[in-house]
């Protein structure tokens, strides 16, 4: 019988079959001799040791087709990386650093910007502004008022979804929206800090439907570049693409450089000045850390 790991906890590991439900499972040792550890996302073949009681072992783990390390989830079709609009300000750092990370791990991703009930029209048509060009999806949802979610939710039909973002910008509001029988917690904002307090304690994958999982992550804070040079970050910066036939220079890193095809469209208004600004803080920092 076939399944995907929706959870695990003190080496059981909680299977949930299509029509059938969840089984709570062992992995075999073979698992530990060949270095292999299951992870939520895994699909899985297991035998059935108590159907009464809906218990097995895991017997063998599918090929991933693709695999994050923090968090440890396993064949993810897509990421939603999930801010507030407003209450707390977006940090479009932060959110440039997840982008740049799922550009190198080849996931495609959907940007949702939630409380847009409480971002004013010229704050929303910012953010517009900034991402429009880098050809992710984008939207822009209220889960208080329901806005938007309807489109949101046909977005995740048929993929597994891993949902990111800081505390504090409605995750667990949207989990809850999406899947009222999760009845996760919901965190208050703090009032005295306008950050959110860490809700989400354990990695889970919730099951939405016919071939339809969510997987929520916990709240992350910081991203490393440790998988990018200097030389590699501009490759993960799609709306570069484009222009840089027009470099003078081959290996132009659209920083120093004369004649780039780059800075002419970052000058006609075709590139963000923030994504722009991010990506050489990114670029200096990388530097910096190569002559060390």
């Amino acid at each position: 019988m076939q399944g995907k790991i929706i959870k695990g906890i003190g080496g059981f590991y909680y299977i949930h079959v299509e029509h059938y439900g969840v089984y709570e499972c062992k992995a075999k040792g073979v698992f530990r001799n060949r270095k292999i550890k299951p992870l939520v996302g895994d699909n899985v073949e297991i035998d059935i040791i108590d159907e009464a009681d809906k218990k097995g072992n895991i017997r063998e783990i599918l090929p991933r087709n693709s695999e994050l390390i923090r968090p440890a989830v396993a064949n993810i079709d897509q990421a939603l990386v999930f801010f507030a609009a407003a209450q707390p300000e977006p940090n479009l750092g932060l959110l440039d650093r997840f982008l740049l990370q799922m550009e190198f791990k080849g996931i495609p991703t959907i940007i949702g910007f939630n409380k847009c009930d409480l971002a004013d029209v010229s704050k929303i048509e910012e953010l517009r502004d900034i991402y429009k060009a880098c050809g992710y999806p984008l939207l822009f949802v209220s889960v208080k008022e329901g806005k938007n979610l309807e489109e949101l939710k046909s977005l995740l039909y048929g993929k597994t979804t891993a949902l990111a973002g800081p505390s504090g910008v409605g995750k667990s509001s949207l989990m809850n929206w999406l899947l009222p029988e999760a009845e996760m917690e919901t965190g208050a904002v703090s009032e005295k800090i306008k950050r959110g307090r860490h809700t989400t304690r354990h990695s889970e994958l919730f099951h939405l439907g016919e071939g339809t999982y969510l997987f929520d992550t916990p709240g992350f804070s910081s991203l490393y570049l440790n998988d990018f040079t200097d030389e590699t970050l501009k490759n993960y910066f799609p709306e570069f693409t484009e222009y840089e036939d027009e470099c003078r220079f081959v290996g132009c890193n659209h920083v120093n450089e004369p004649d780039c095809g780059v800075k002419q469209a970052l000058e006609l208004g075709k590139i963000s000045p923030v994504r722009y600004e991010h990506y050489v803080q990114m670029y200096q920092e990388l530097k910096e850390q190569r002559r060390y």
